[in-house]
Order: structure tokens, then sequence, then C-alpha cells
């Protein structure tokens, strides 16, 4: 195998699902920084054998500075099925979160609307409809607290942009390491402190129900929070 090896949380003929580093790419931008979907095509490549370009649908991006479960799609069959799943909202997705600063409640729901700021890559947060914002809601439960962090399991009920940054942040609780979004101190390595941990669908092919956990991200801070 190359030297850059995905951790590979599931795979089949039909879809592959990664535990994307905070500092990954889900698809190639302009940076021309590697992609992760390039090297889970390489992996593919070799693993398999597989001469010629070898297909990987990109279904859903995570924030570059967000780490945790990324689902591709190995046919463009498996494509089209993934990415309707993706857009009726059939794909549940709960992330992990540290913050500093308490939460306004030990479980709720965030709702209001959000507006990105094209310009500034950043998402505003509005209690009522403005021109140009869409509808977001999330809930949200408290997990675990140390001595100076909260650990928050977030369900998207909505996948806008920033979602959970802008709407934990506007909530007063921003999370750990994000500057665009008010923390006060980066985290080392410049990611944030949100992880994808869980993803759970019908597979679109076998149609049985599958599930992905992605393990933390291996640095001190979410190791206060391994055992829960």
């Amino acid at each position: 195998m190359g030297k850059e090896q995905p951790e590979i949380l599931y795979e089949d003929n039909h879809i592959i699902i990664v535990n994307k580093r905070s500092s990954d790419l889900v698809q190639g931008d302009g940076t021309g920084d590697e992609s992760l979907d390039n090297i889970v095509r390489a992996y593919i490549k070799e693993k398999y054998n597989k001469p010629g370009d070898v297909f990987l649908g990109v279904v859903h991006r995570l924030d570059r500075p967000v780490s945790g479960c990324v689902v591709y799609a190995r046919t463009s069959k498996a494509l089209t099925r993934l990415s309707e799943l993706f857009r009726t909202r059939e794909v549940k997705k709960y992330y992990w979160a540290i913050v500093t600063d308490r939460p306004p409640a030990e479980e709720g729901i965030l709702s209001g609307y959000l507006k990105k700021n094209e310009k500034q890559n950043k998402s505003y947060a509005y209690d009522k409809e403005v021109k140009g914002s869409k509808l977001a809601e999330l809930s949200y439960r408290v997990l675990a607290r140390s001595e100076r962090y909260y650990l928050l399991e977030v369900d998207l009920q909505t996948g806008r942009h920033h979602q959970i940054r802008a709407q934990l942040a506007a909530a007063g609780c921003p999370i750990k390491g994000d500057l665009k979004y008010g923390a006060p101190r980066s985290n080392e390595g410049g990611g944030i402190s949100l992880h994808s941990r869980r993803v759970t669908f019908v597979h679109p092919v076998k149609n049985e129900e599958i599930t992905a956990v992605a393990p933390l991200p291996d640095d001190k801070i979410w190791k206060l929070f391994s055992n829960v």
C-alpha cells in the first residue's frame, strides 16, 4: 500500500465510508492540496488492482476543519441513490462538538434562520427570516463534561452552510478552536472540535440499515471524553 492510507469505516462494492481528519479536504479545491477523494481513489486502485480511472462519487461534504464520517459512492447507481437519501434527509448524521461555554440547557432545539456571506465564507444566524436566509434547525444534548469543557451530541434536522458552527455560536457556546465563529483560541493543527461521529442509513443497493462510527481524533482534549 502507498504512503498515505485512509481510515476505512465501512466498505463494499457500492460505498465506502472514511474517517476524515480535520485537515483533509473532502474534494479537491483551488488550493492544490491533496484531497481525501483522491487518497481513497488511490487506495481502491491499489487494493483491487483496477486499471484506468477509479470511479468515486462525492455524496456530501464536511468543512475542512471538521473530522469524522464521510460517505463516498463507488458506483454511479449508488451515487444517485445516496444523493437522494442525503437530499431527503434519510441519512441520520450525529455530530460531537466540544464547547467551553455552558450551553443554554442540558438538551434543546436550536431553530432560526441562517444567511451565508459568500465573501466571508461564513453564515450568520437570525431569529426571524431575512432576505436570502434559510430555516435551520438542530437538536443537541450534553453527553458529558470535564472541568473546562462540555461534550455535545448534535442531531441535524436541516443541512445548512456551517450550520452547527453558526447556531452553537449564536447560542453562546462556539465550538472549541472555531475562530471564525467566536472561539478565543485556535486548536493545534488548525482544526475545530467538531466531529461527524456517526451516520446511519439504508444501504442504497442491499436495502439493509448500516451504521458507521468514526473513532475520535487522537488529541488530548478528545481523550477527555474517550469513555463516553
